[in-house]
């Protein structure tokens, strides 16, 4: 059921290349310091929600700062996590915990290191806007004719509306639509310019939530689980071979704020390469906190 990613045949041009300016020898002066012998070429892997796009850009933009030739893939969720435990991809830091990605990381979390929460108070749940009278799941009724808009087939937050399906009576009859993240947010915002009933799976940090009014909808029987953290995994062995991007990796850590602005600079049609760039730069001393201990 799960290829590999490379099995697949991903386009060369879906991956996004950072490649590190003057760098030339493994013992380099000034900010693109590494170790000598440090393997340089590093792979990222994510899946293309908003939030993922901006950590995975903003982590990749900080790595070739410091010397490496950073290569950022899209991918599908699933295959995110058996790149990384097959050593195929060196790293994401978009892991869903401990619900969004409880299967991935049931199957795939003893094959690979887990280095620990990145972004803290991440949320999933069904999401309307501020104007429609109802705060609860257990309150709908025949809101935006019962139909919840969802994201990719899989996606963690998809699993837990179908779930929802059957934990509350009062949606005897709802279907969840899945399509993509980007095609959510289209019709998102054509229903809140209209002002038309909708009813969105949704996530915490994610820029709608800083260009709309929205709110979740109260969970009583708890299908959309508590609050999450995202998470950074690495390959096998990637310590001994890139012990400073490692520790880069390891040290990375931001707030939903930040994670926001990026993302909402990117949908308002700045490049993610561009937008990770100005936060890189405009938030110095958070970045001198994940390298730290970088030689």
């Amino acid at each position: 059921m799960f290829k590999s990613w490379k099995r697949l045949g991903i386009a060369a041009g879906l991956s996004l290349s950072l490649i590190a300016a003057g760098c030339g020898s493994d013992n380099e002066d000034g900010n693109g310091d590494t170790t000598e012998g440090e393997s340089k070429e590093i792979e990222l892997v994510y899946v293309e929600w908003d939030s993922e796009i901006a950590s995975t850009h903003v982590v990749g933009k900080v790595l070739e700062d410091q010397g490496f030739d950073v290569k950022l893939t899209p991918i599908d969720n699933s295959v995110m996590w058996e790149s990384v435990a097959n050593g195929e991809a060196d790293g994401m830091v978009a892991a869903w915990l401990p619900a969004t990605h409880a299967s991935q990381y049931e199957e795939y979390a003893d094959q690979m290191v887990e280095l620990g929460t990145n972004l803290e108070g991440a949320k999933i749940g069904l999401v309307v806007p501020e104007y429609m009278d109802v705060d609860s799941i257990a309150d709908l009724t025949d809101e935006a004719g019962q139909k919840i808009t969802g994201i990719e087939p899989g996606a963690g937050v998809v699993a837990a509306a179908e779930q929802s399906l059957e934990d509350y009576e009062n949606l005897e009859g709802w279907e969840v639509v899945t399509s993509s993240s980007g095609a959510m947010a289209t019709e998102l915002g054509t229903a809140y310019g209209n002002e038309e009933e909708i009813i969105v799976t949704g996530w915490t940090p994610h820029w709608k939530f800083a260009e709309y009014d929205l709110k979740y909808l109260e969970d009583p029987e708890g299908s959309f689980g508590e609050a999450e953290t995202i998470d950074t995994m690495v390959r096998e062995g990637l310590e001994e071979d890139m012990p400073n991007a490692y520790k880069i990796l390891d040290q990375f850590f931001w707030t939903t704020e930040d994670m926001e602005a990026v993302m909402l600079d990117i949908y308002n049609g700045t490049s993610p390469e561009d937008a990770a760039a100005a936060w890189v730069e405009d938030n110095a001393d958070t970045v001198a906190e994940w390298t730290e201990g970088v030689e």
